[in-house]
């Protein structure tokens, strides 16, 4: 998801270089919407890791 976000940050940049206002707009939108997500993703899978949703995988060996 990150990559995307990387990947529409880079069409925004080029498209706004070459005068391409609404191209570049919609662009860098997608960007930050996908960049957004993966920031709550990230925080989200950070917090259960260090709350240890796994371990009661190990309570069962």
């Amino acid at each position: 998801m990150l990559k995307y976000a990387i990947v529409f940050a880079i069409i925004s940049l080029i498209a706004g270089a070459l005068g391409f206002g609404g191209i570049a707009a919609g662009a860098a939108g997608i960007a930050k919407l996908l960049f957004g997500v993966f920031l709550v993703l990230a925080v989200i899978f950070v917090i259960l890791a260090v709350l240890g949703v796994g371990a009661a995988k190990k309570m069962l060996d």
